[in-house]
């Protein structure tokens, strides 16, 4: 028997190495973990840093408000008073004195308590914008996944229906040697598989960007293949629902705090036409005797400092105007986002109104009829009554429909993300 040389050996085991790497490739694939729209939530959640940002502002706007109600520090007074300068005896006159003594002050009016007052509204109006971000990041990330699903659903579509036309080229060439075809047959085959070909790269192209801009809240999650099945989002409340609770909505809450924090600008501006306090106590020793060799009698004193707010025109009643103007603007800014939130209510509602009644149409009719007119189409162009130009818009226009109810099915989806974006009280 002939011994196998080394480089037959070699050649043998060629195959069995690209098996062998085929298989190790698909356990690599298959070990990859999936990803679903309730893990790229939560991984957002505990990540993002805006949120986080405006909780923090929110607590440390909390201690500044207990901060805010304390009255000002005591002030410690000394100095060494009336000090003869031709030879600086602090004995020889009976008016140089030693004084220590305190001093606290008492600010205009309830200046404290609604300075306090303010700093609390701002710490809430911070606490609900973190609630605000929370829910515009879900929305956020919940419209990227969806983005990335239709893309990859898609390509999965077109590459099954690209097996068909693979097909459909194959049984062309085949008539074309037989003479039962023109070239041209062949070339518009070839060309609609080439086209096939570029729309998968489109939304591949699509795809990576949405997986781009899901990983600004995911990271390298955004890049790990998706669940296969079509997401679930929460339930949707009735219209009527959402928009009674558009009042305790975190946007219009927000905007609540802000007014309250402006008014509570207006009490400060308010309190500045009262006078402030300031209340002292001071020890005066003396050094020295008096002439009969008596030691010199140390003194005391008790002082009060009132402000006294005679000219008001152009500062507190300036300053009592501006305080006014901006509550109103803060006003007008919540009016604003209310109109905002109600018309997004009422376009979002419409959407989707109009969303299920076409994919309604698509589920009962249009799906069906496309596939049936692609196989009457090609039984035509096999009997000869049709051309060749017939089956393949059959083709298409039946792909075209199967992409367009996978585009509603997700835009629906889409359109109930911001729908809970504008139902208060939504658990996560």
């Amino acid at each position: 028997m002939k011994p196998v040389s080394k480089r037959t050996r070699s050649i043998r085991a060629v195959p069995i190495l690209c098996i062998t790497l085929i298989f190790s490739a698909q356990k690599v694939v298959a070990d990859e973990p999936l990803i679903g729209l309730k893990e790229a939530e939560q991984i957002a959640l505990e990540n993002d840093p805006v949120v986080k940002a405006s909780i923090a502002r929110a607590e440390a706007l909390g201690e500044d408000a207990v901060a805010d109600a304390q009255l000002p520090d005591p002030r410690l007074r000394t100095g060494l008073y009336n000090v003869p300068l031709d030879d600086f005896d602090i004995s020889r006159e009976p008016s140089t004195q030693l004084r220590l003594g305190i001093q606290q002050a008492f600010p205009r009016g309830d200046t404290l308590k609604y300075k306090s007052g303010k700093t609390r509204a701002q710490a809430r109006a911070e606490q609900l914008r973190a609630e605000l971000e929370r829910k515009k990041l879900l929305k956020a990330v919940r419209r990227n996944y969806l983005d990335i699903y239709f893309q990859t659903q898609a390509i999965k579509i077109i590459r099954s229906s690209r097996k068909l036309f693979e097909n459909l080229t194959e049984i062309t060439q085949v008539q074309y040697g037989s003479g039962g075809s023109s070239q041209q047959d062949v070339l518009r085959a070839e060309l609609e598989l080439s086209r096939l070909d570029d729309r998968i790269t489109q939304y591949q192209n699509k795809e990576e960007a949405a997986r781009s801009r899901l990983s600004r809240w995911v990271g390298d999650a955004a890049w790990r293949p998706l669940q296969a099945d079509m997401p679930v989002l929460p339930q949707i409340p009735e219209r009527e629902q959402i928009q009674e609770g558009l009042e305790t909505h975190p946007e219009i809450s927000m905007r609540s705090a802000v007014v309250e924090s402006h008014q509570q600008s207006i009490a400060i501006s308010k309190e500045q036409y009262r006078p402030g306090w300031t209340v002292g106590a001071e020890y005066r020793m003396r050094f020295g005797d008096n002439p009969d060799d008596s030691s010199r009698s140390d003194m005391g004193a008790v002082m009060l400092t009132v402000d006294m707010p005679l000219f008001t025109e152009k500062r507190q009643d300036k300053r009592l105007a501006a305080s006014q103007k901006r509550a109103d603007a803060a006003v007008l800014d919540r009016a604003n986002s209310w109109r905002k939130l109600r018309e997004s209510l009422s376009m979002e509602t419409a959407n989707r109104k109009r969303l299920m009644e076409r994919i309604q149409r698509y589920e009962k009719r249009l799906i069906r009829e496309a596939e049936e007119n692609a196989k009457a189409a090609l039984l035509a162009y096999q009997s000869g009554t049709i051309e060749f130009t017939g089956l393949m818009r059959s083709r298409i226009t039946e792909l075209d429909i199967k992409l367009q109810a996978l585009k509603l099915r997700v835009d629906l989806l889409k359109t109930n993300a911001s729908l809970l974006y504008l139902a208060a009280g939504e658990e996560q």
